[in-house]
């Protein structure tokens, strides 16, 4: 039997604020990298999700425990578990000010998802108590454009003559997901999703075949989903059972040491946090988000023998791709034999989207041999990955010695290493090419009140792995070299500066790039927290870039792209049922060729709580002027459980959305999300795509319901 009787620290409020604030800035900024709006990063956050529900005993806690909540440094991680075999157990929480590298401001940060106990739970597992005590979670969620879009209202005629033109299905957008947790030993997850646009069909036909009505005979195809949800997603999982670490079987994602060799799925990197340079592999974790690519599909596991873990992991999934070459097998069906590129749109809602839906075959076998001690990790990494068909990219000189074929094996070693108040890791790798990646950093607490971080960066230009995900400029880490330095200094007790420079260059060409070109990227931030109910702060940023120049039509030649961008933040606590937030954010873009561009957005937030009343009201509004997407402003928007939203501003307009929280019981609520930009100068919005609203307005209804049992 599992039980736990715990006199619990107070879960201090202000704390969990805090990292909520800090999780938004890193959210916007790797949003601003994917240049993406609403990118699915459930499995980034969903550590912090559960910890506040199932906070960590500071007395009983373990190192990957305590890695996994992405507040705490290694040097202070490991100076608490010293403390603990020394001094035994804490008493109170606040005993972590006497622990080098903790003070009252990181203290707060952890509050929200840890507590201190001398009362331990039993390691013993029980099925019975497992089904007893196990909680079960059923989300689901309706969304949609409330505008009339091009792509949804096509005559038959149209459709004929146009047979991409047109969306197969409607314009809602529905997720559903049945979870089971046990503590955070087992967890069993099944859920569906359907895009805007794709079709929700069960059984028929997967390909229609539909008159041309033009006289003749001739006929086209349009292709149907028959299964219902077009992605379905699930796993069972369980971990921390006697030797077993993790054991998943159905979709699950690895992340091992800073990147290079193995990581599926998305990872912080240069940030709002500046210590967050250093990647924290987390292994192998079962997956919860919607994104159709960044998992791997079978089963893995990580397994504990003293001071070891071995991992083995093994997928098999079809892929997107766009076709080029296929042939017709002995049973009339086609086998695509090459492909120019894949697809990780994750969208099939246009018959030719729907031609590529998995049309090709990966499979991926891997593993990891990690030592463990206190202080030392060190790694062992390979992969191995097989595509059934042949990729060949259209020739170019800039993808010269981008992946090409249908397998590649990439292995790698990692370490970090903390001696005292320093902390070093890296990571070396190299692909079956012999194109290799190497990156090292080290992190020094000089005093509990200043960090220094510094992260240098080499790869290859004829590095090659589809599965590496590093901090680095590119979406791959190919093509690179760089230095970072950064510092957290705590001025004073309510004053904090976070400051970061990195200073990069591709050795060879790029998309963008016709020449080898350099940049940087330069961070500040000045965080003041005067009292308990006010927090603000300010950031300015500066990159530049060198992109192929855009005004002359005879030959390409690098002209450099400078931006800036300037932002004041506050956050008042008017009284405990109320918050005000407001933010001011202004952008240059200087280019050497064209005219200069500005960007401004204001944005005002209103959120309102009372404690036992059941209702809480969110309500944004801002306005923006920029002089065009190139001068866009991101801001992170609040959004229902489990969802996110970083739009790009852009034009002139106005935006503002409300959401309402409903605990309609204890185990039953909902929420209600009305979003809407209103364009100055826009009436016809996304002209001449299927997305095309002959409106000066854009309305996203979003509903979302939980049941808990």
């Amino acid at each position: 039997m599992m039980t736990a009787h715990a006199q619990n620290d107070t879960i201090n409020n202000k704390g969990s604020e805090q990292v909520d604030e800090q999780i938004n800035q890193n959210i916007e900024i790797l949003s601003e990298q994917m240049q993406s709006e609403d990118g699915d990063l459930t499995n980034l956050t969903e550590a912090w999700t559960y910890y506040k529900s199932h906070p960590i005993n500071l007395n009983r806690a373990k190192r990957e425990e305590l890695s996994d909540l992405l507040i705490l440094t290694d040097i202070q991680i490991n100076n608490l578990l010293k403390h603990r075999e020394k001094n035994g157990n804490l008493i109170s929480i606040y005993e972590l000010q006497s622990i080098d590298g903790f003070d009252l401001a990181s203290i707060k940060k952890i509050t929200p998802f840890v507590y201190v106990s001398d009362n331990f739970n039993s390691a013993f597992f029980s099925t019975k108590e497992m089904f007893k005590d196990g909680k079960h979670e059923f989300v689901t969620r309706f969304q949609r454009i409330l505008e009339p879009q091009a792509g949804y209202h096509v005559t038959d005629s149209v459709r004929n003559l146009k047979p991409n033109g047109y969306y197969l299905g409607s314009p809602n957008r529905i997720f559903a997901r049945y979870s089971f947790q046990y503590n955070n030993n087992v967890s069993f997850v099944l859920a569906g999703e359907k895009d805007a646009g794709e079709e929700f069909r069960l059984g028929g036909s997967s390909i229609d075949s539909i008159p041309l009505n033009d006289g003749t005979n001739n006929k086209r195809a349009e292709y149907k989903q028959t299964k219902g949800f077009d992605f379905y997603s699930g796993h069972i999982a369980v971990r921390n059972i006697k030797f077993v670490k993790t054991l998943v079987v159905g979709d699950y994602q690895a992340t091992f040491g800073q990147g290079l060799t193995l990581w599926q799925g998305f990872g912080f990197g240069k940030s709002a946090s500046v210590l967050s340079i250093k990647r924290n592999g987390t292994g192998i974790k079962p997956y919860r988000s919607f994104d159709e690519n960044r998992f791997f599909r079978g089963a893995a596991g990580t397994f504990k023998v003293k001071n070891f873990e071995l991992t083995g992991l093994a997928s098999y999934k079809k892929l997107d791709a766009n076709a080029v070459l296929a042939d017709t097998n002995s049973n009339g069906e086609i086998d695509v034999i090459g492909i120019s590129s894949l697809e990780t749109s994750g969208m099939h809602n246009t018959n030719s989207l729907m031609q590529d839906k998995g049309i090709i075959n990966q499979t991926i076998l891997g593993g990891n041999i990690a030592y463990n001690k206190r202080n030392l990790h060190v790694a062992i990494t390979g992969q191995n990955m097989n595509l059934s068909a042949e990729l060949v990219k259209s020739p170019s000189l800039y993808n010269k010695y981008d992946f090409q074929g249908k397998s590649n094996f990439v292995g790698g070693l990692d370490y970090n290493y903390v001696f005292r108040n320093a902390n070093l890791f890296g990571e070396y790798s190299m692909s079956a090419n012999g194109g290799k990646a190497f990156c090292q950093g080290f992190i020094v607490a000089l005093d509990p009140k200043l960090t220094f971080v510094a992260h240098y960066r080499h790869f290859e230009k004829n590095f090659q792995n589809l599965f590496g995900s590093a901090v680095s400029e590119n979406t791959l880490p190919q093509n690179e070299k760089s230095i970072y330095i950064g510092m957290e200094a705590k001025i004073f007790k309510s004053l904090t500066l976070s400051v970061y420079l990195d200073q990069f260059q591709f050795n060879w060409l790029k998309s963008t790039a016709s020449a080898p070109s350099t940049g940087r990227d330069f961070f500040t931030q000045l965080n003041y927290t005067p009292t308990k109910k006010i927090d603000m702060y300010f950031r300015f940023r500066h990159r530049t870039k060198y992109n192929n120049s855009t005004e002359d039509n005879f030959y390409d030649y690098l002209t450099p792209y400078i931006q800036y961008n300037y932002r004041y933040n506050l956050s008042v606590q008017m009284t405990p049922d109320l918050k005000f937030k407001s933010r001011v954010e202004y952008t240059h873009v200087d280019k050497s060729t064209g005219t200069d561009e500005d960007g401004v957005a204001f944005v005002q937030d209103l959120i309102y709580k009372k404690m036992k009343f059941p209702f809480t009201f969110t309500i944004r509004y801002a306005v923006f002027d920029t002089k065009s997407f190139v001068s866009r402003v991101y801001t992170y928007e609040n959004d229902v459980l489990y969802s996110y939203s970083v739009p790009a501003l852009y034009n002139k307009g106005q935006r503002a959305y409300f959401i309402v929280n409903w605990d309609i019981t204890r185990n039953f609520e909902i929420w209600v999300r009305v979003a809407s930009t209103i364009y100055d100068n826009q009436m016809i919005q996304s002209p001449g795509s299927l997305n095309e609203i002959n409106s000066d307005h854009k309305t996203e209804l979003k509903l979302q319901a939980r049941l808990k049992f």
